[in-house]
């Protein structure tokens, strides 16, 4: 069911129009390197099959999986011999290839700069983050984005029909159909595999016999590649937002993936400070009793919690004042902007403190009326720095309103 060809080629337009950096290196024949990065089940491992196919070229494929230096090496070694005594070269596909080592990698450089294979090397994690810098700045990068609904539709048609597929041998009803897309969820090749385990139950493949095939939609999530930050990253902004409707979603995600509950609880006690803050100083402790919760009882009932905290921070009022507050703070001490602590406010529990003036003239606040005093805390060079910057959103505005009085106060501006 391969494409023999790029025209054959389903989806990705953007690589395979007329005119792209693909198209014209395959057209040309010259020796290449390539990464292909995308999702599971866009093609890449066609995409290589059919620069292969059309430049004539051998095709040797080597699993990061199960490979060591002395596989990649010998592959290497075969395709110089072949490129010696017969003139033809070869496009060595290296697959997952972000599951190789430094050490692996590092052995593909010397075939990569003398061109002595056409390496294409495919991905589904950021290859700027898990393949070495000198690999990576000798290779075309291509990205290839999840395959459309119209796209998925298109792959089962074509198996259905094709004589490499099932040669019209069953009949895809339009409802089945349309579930297959639904349950693919872009990946051509689940499609595949779903409509092949359903052809092998009846010859008149119905919603029933879909169902009957598959149990449900395999989740696209993998914990330590792109989609887990990807999810996660919806799941703040969902909550940030107040959708509390595509904060579940995302967290149900999650959930179904087999996410580890202790990480999104810790996101969601995160949130509550970094996002509600004092707009809602619930929040935090939602969050935090759901997180000790999670870690008493796990899943599956620990959901239950995790939703209730995250419907919680999504509805309540936002504000990243303290956040920002500490940031501010942070930047002046990183700046340099320390300054000595007053001498009053200093440890004075200590023998010979007091010699040292430490601890003397302290106002202690509880002996003055409504327990504020005024007297110098910041440091002199940060006496006038403000750090605290309240919203007026939710609980924060009757706390905006106190902090403006009591920051008058004790600067002597009242």
């Amino acid at each position: 069911m391969r494409p023999r060809t790029l025209d054959e080629v389903i989806g990705q337009r953007h690589l395979l129009g007329p005119g792209t950096p693909l198209r014209r290196l395959v057209e040309s024949e010259a020796p290449m390197s390539l990464f292909l990065w995308g999702p599971p089940g866009t093609g890449k491992t066609t995409l290589a099959y059919v620069v292969s196919n059309v430049t004539k070229r051998r095709f040797v494929e080597v699993s990061a999986v199960s490979a060591g230096v002395k596989d990649v090496r010998t592959a290497i070694e075969n395709a110089r011999r072949e490129l010696g005594m017969t003139g033809r070269q070869t496009v060595l596909f290296v697959d997952e290839v972000h599951r190789f080592n430094k050490a692996q990698q590092d052995a593909l450089l010397p075939a990569v700069e003398n061109r002595w294979v056409t390496f294409i090397g495919a991905t589904t994690e950021n290859p700027f983050f898990s393949v070495i810098s000198p690999l990576l700045s000798r290779s075309l990068l291509l990205t290839l984005e999840s395959l459309t609904d119209d796209d998925v539709g298109a792959v089962l048609d074509r198996a259905v029909a094709d004589e490499r597929g099932l040669d019209g041998a069953v009949t895809l009803r339009p409802e089945a159909r349309e579930q297959l897309v639904r349950l693919a969820g872009g990946d051509a090749r689940r499609s595949l595999t779903y409509l092949e385990a359903a052809a092998l139950l009846a010859d008149d493949v119905t919603v029933e016999v879909v169902e009957k095939a598959v149990d449900k939609a395999a989740v696209r999530y993998d914990r330590q590649g792109d989609q887990h930050y990807d999810v996660i990253s919806a799941f703040i902004k969902s909550m940030r937002g107040s959708d509390a409707d595509a904060a579940l979603h995302y967290l149900a995600r999650m959930v179904e993936a087999g996410e580890d509950p202790r990480f999104i609880a810790r996101r969601i006690v995160v949130f509550a400070s970094e996002d509600v803050g004092m707009a809602d100083p619930t929040a935090l402790q939602v969050a935090v009793a759901a997180a000790q919760a999670v870690d008493f009882i796990g899943l599956p009932e620990g959901r239950i919690n995790l939703a209730q905290a995250v419907i919680h921070c999504a509805l309540a009022p936002k504000s990243n004042a303290v956040v920002k507050a500490i940031g501010a703070a942070q930047a002046d001490v990183r700046a340099g902007h320390i300054g000595q602590v007053p001498p009053h406010l200093r440890d004075a529990h200590y023998p010979g403190a007091k010699k040292l003036g430490h601890g003397e003239a302290y106002r202690y606040p509880h002996d003055f009326d409504h327990g504020v005093v005024r007297q110098d805390y910041a440091p002199e060079e940060l006496r006038d720095r403000r750090y605290y910057e309240p919203t007026t959103h939710g609980a924060e505005a009757p706390v905006a309103e106190r902090w403006g009085k009591l920051r008058a106060f004790l600067r002597g501006e009242r």
